[in-house]
């Protein structure tokens, strides 16, 4: 089935769904490397104008990816809450879109529509979205998730402690830890990307993190984040793991390139499961997203990358994680160019995930070869704190030295709660303010002998 538009005299026509929604994508440079973009403005306004009319029953009767040759698609049909759909059924994409925007349509019913829109949908609507609809609707989402603590909160902001270290120095990373940690940072989680290999490396890493989450009685999770093979063998090794990592993706070919499918995804889930060390929930995925990987790993199979981006969402809503993170602008200018395109991308990625009901959080980030610098990511950081973002990244100087990348600091968490009124974790503020960290409205104190973390400086990751 085709579909068609005509504008200004001209007919614009588009072989199929995924065909149209190439097209109608705002421009990015990763569709046009897959040769999929649209060659103009006016075909990328007649796209969008003929996707405003595609019903959006049309989205469970034509794949992007064939059924039959992709799990992940099996996954998102099999699934689908045909219930929950029902109370959008008889709309098009444009009067959806329309719906979406109205003051009737609010927290509640959106919770209650997510387990029924498919990946394609939500993506769908979003290409037929300024920036503003996309702050907007994101912010009347929201999807609430327990570990150690409760994540996803109304007026509430949480922050990954990112300390890694190019040699995984236990007195690096520690230094790198008690600094996020007094700057109030680390209620997502407290997550390692280790520079090392094998499991005596990672198992080292995971120790580390326990013995200060114990020690302090700390309200948060820690997180190693290397192969999820890597983890079940830690797991069965007796490790301290709590959240199990893996990068995902949209299509079966990504994800195999990624070495994984879902049933080991599922596996791993289930030996976080049972060591049961969550106290507040059992949500012990930790997933991370990006548009263009993909095309980075042939596996695109034609379909724009945000549309895949949402499929990886998908992915991620089936596991129940607690944690899922878009690394926006990490792949690099091939993918997203410049900073307008990583704005936009990383307002589409939230929105999308937020609706499908997938706690999302955005690692606000470019690379130093892309067109953008940290004034774009200090854009993109406010208006996902407007729209609600589950959690950012918290990285020292956000320069982070060993993935050699730029993203979010201490400060900069800082700045969005103050300029937005947003607290921690509700569990992590009572243990900031009972460590003196900060006072009963969530402001950092000034430094006191008493405070015990600061005593212990001189000793965390002597061992």
């Amino acid at each position: 089935m085709g579909y068609a538009h005509t504008v200004g005299g001209t007919t614009w026509r588009f072989a199929d769904l995924k065909d149209l929604l190439a097209k109608a994508t705002p421009l990015r440079s990763g569709d046009i490397l897959a040769g999929i973009a649209a060659l103009s403005a006016e075909q990328r306004m007649a796209a969008r104008m003929a996707l405003a009319d595609v019903p959006l029953t049309r989205f469970l009767a034509e794949a992007v990816v064939p059924y039959e040759d992709d799990e992940v698609t099996r996954l998102i049909v099999d699934t689908h809450d045909h219930e929950a759909f029902t109370r959008i059924a008889g709309l098009t994409v444009g009067e959806f879109r329309d719906w979406l925007l109205s003051d009737v349509t609010d927290q509640e019913t959106l919770t209650r529509l997510a387990p029924g829109l498919t990946p394609e949908m939500a993506a769908a609507v979003s290409k037929l979205m300024r920036n503003q609809d996309l702050v907007l609707i994101a912010r009347k989402c929201r999807v609430t998730t327990r570990f150690r603590n409760t994540i996803g909160l109304p007026g509430r902001l949480a922050v990954r402690l990112q300390p890694n270290h190019p040699t995984d120095d236990a007195k690096g990373i520690a230094a790198s830890m008690l600094d996020g940690l007094l700057y109030g940072c680390g209620d997502a989680v407290i997550g390692i990307n280790p520079a090392g290999d094998g499991l005596p490396a990672f198992t080292k890493l995971w120790h580390m993190m326990d013995e200060l989450i114990r020690r302090f009685e700390i309200p948060t999770q820690s997180c190693v984040l290397t192969h999820v093979t890597n983890q079940i063998r830690g797991i069965e090794a007796g490790a301290p793991v709590d959240l199990v990592f893996q990068s995902i993706g949209g299509t079966q070919k990504t994800n195999r390139s990624f070495g994984i499918d879902l049933a080991l995804l599922d596996e791993a889930r289930q030996a976080a499961l049972s060591l049961k060390r969550g106290t507040l929930g059992d949500n012990v995925m930790y997933f991370e997203t990006g548009q263009g990987s993909a095309l980075s790993a042939n596996a695109h199979g034609g379909v724009d990358q945000q549309t895949l981006e949402a499929r990886a969402y998908g992915v991620a809503r089936h596991f129940k994680p607690l944690l899922t993170n878009s690394v926006v602008g990490f792949i690099g200018p091939e993918y997203l160019y410049d900073g307008k395109q990583i704005i936009r991308a990383g307002l589409e990625d939230h929105f999308c995930g937020k609706l499908m009901g997938v706690p999302l959080g955005v690692d606000v980030c470019y690379t130093n070869h892309a067109e953008a610098d940290q004034d774009d990511m200090d854009t993109l950081l406010t208006l996902l704190g407007v729209a609600g973002v589950t959690f950012i990244m918290g990285v020292p100087g956000a320069d982070d030295v060993m993935l050699n990348y730029q993203s979010t600091s201490f400060h900069d968490a800082l700045y969005v709660r103050d300029l937005l009124g947003l607290k921690r974790a509700p569990e992590f503020e009572a243990w900031l303010e009972k460590m003196q960290l900060v006072d009963a409205t969530g402001k950092l104190l000034p430094y006191a002998t008493s405070n015990l973390l600061l005593a212990a400086a001189t000793d965390l990751g002597a061992s």
